[in-house]
């Protein structure tokens, strides 16, 4: 084995990690795997002899590239990822997937992640490597030129945005699928009383259909949601729908004639559903690898 060999063997052994750290910043699993590219590019080129904590120094390379795609996002004036929903990572209801439970570290919801995208790129760099990575702020501080002192302030401006902007999901999956269900089945017998009875009076439906809709619509309230009740019928009864995990919340999978038609996740918290997001973009479902949900 070569010596470049045996570098590459030790960056993959931190792949997992760092597209998770990645997606956090960016809410984009293909943004996620070209960060996570770069930072092997940068290994390959640096003299990695003198690197004492190669974990450390390839979160840190991670978190630079991010925070430069962030930035870069901002400066284009490029549609963001503020107007869509982020990236989902979708599993077997039934099976866990180790490598995505490294990804969904702190069980990260689509909930969480519209939120992060609402925060500045220094204070979701922050937030992301400290609160749910636990890097110590003596780290962060150089990737956001600031000093530790500073960069604990942009974490806690974040943490402060983040507290209470999304529900806490219930600890338990299975109630959690339960709640589901019974959302579906409302849907299917087109029942609008039981569908107003499992909906948080202030939930939010964010439904992202892409360049087809015009971007993400959002909307509040049960008597709102309800209101769709007639698109929700229209789904449950003319496509097949799944079980599934997604972003390690209770979801579903939808198709017709075998054809990913949209993806839904649901937040459940204290028996009723808080969030629901719907991503129907064709464009962006047609890049989702869902051979792993198969029996």
């Amino acid at each position: 084995m070569t010596s470049q060999d045996f570098l590459a063997d030790r960056f993959q052994g931190h792949r997992p990690h760092l597209k998770a750290v990645a997606y956090h910043m960016l809410g984009s699993l293909s943004e996620a795997e070209d960060a996570v590219q770069e930072a092997w590019l940068r290994l390959a080129r640096s003299d990695a002899g003198d690197i004492d904590n190669l974990g450390g120094w390839l979160t840190t390379v991670v978190g630079r590239v991010c925070l430069d795609m962030l930035r870069a996002r901002r400066s284009r004036r490029e549609e963001s990822l503020e107007e869509r929903l982020p990236d989902p990572v979708i599993s077997r209801a039934d099976a866990a997937d180790p490598e995505q439970e490294v990804l969904l570290a702190d069980s990260v919801g689509l909930a969480l992640l519209v939120v992060l995208e609402s925060l500045t790129p220094a204070e979701r760099l922050a937030f992301v490597l400290h609160d749910m990575f636990g890097m110590p702020f003596e780290q962060i501080a150089p990737v956001v030129d600031r000093t530790p002192t500073a960069a604990k302030k942009l974490a806690s401006r974040a943490r402060l945005r983040v507290r209470g902007a999304t529900p806490n999901p219930g600890p338990d999956p299975g109630s959690q699928r339960r709640v589901v269900d019974a959302f579906l089945a409302a849907a299917r017998d087109g029942d609008l009383a039981a569908l107003v009875s499992v909906l948080h009076p202030e939930v939010t439906l964010r439904a992202d259909g892409g360049t087809l809709t015009g971007g993400m619509r959002v909307i509040r309230g049960a008597a709102a949601v309800a209101g769709q009740l007639a698109t929700f019928q229209r789904m449950a009864t003319s496509a097949t729908t799944r079980p599934a995990l997604v972003n390690g919340l209770a979801g579903l999978v939808n198709t017709i004639d075998d054809e990913l038609i949209s993806v839904m996740s649901f937040t459940v918290s204290d028996g009723r559903i808080a969030t629901i997001d719907i991503l129907s973009d064709p464009d962006r479902l047609g890049r989702l690898d869902l051979t792993h949900l198969e029996p």
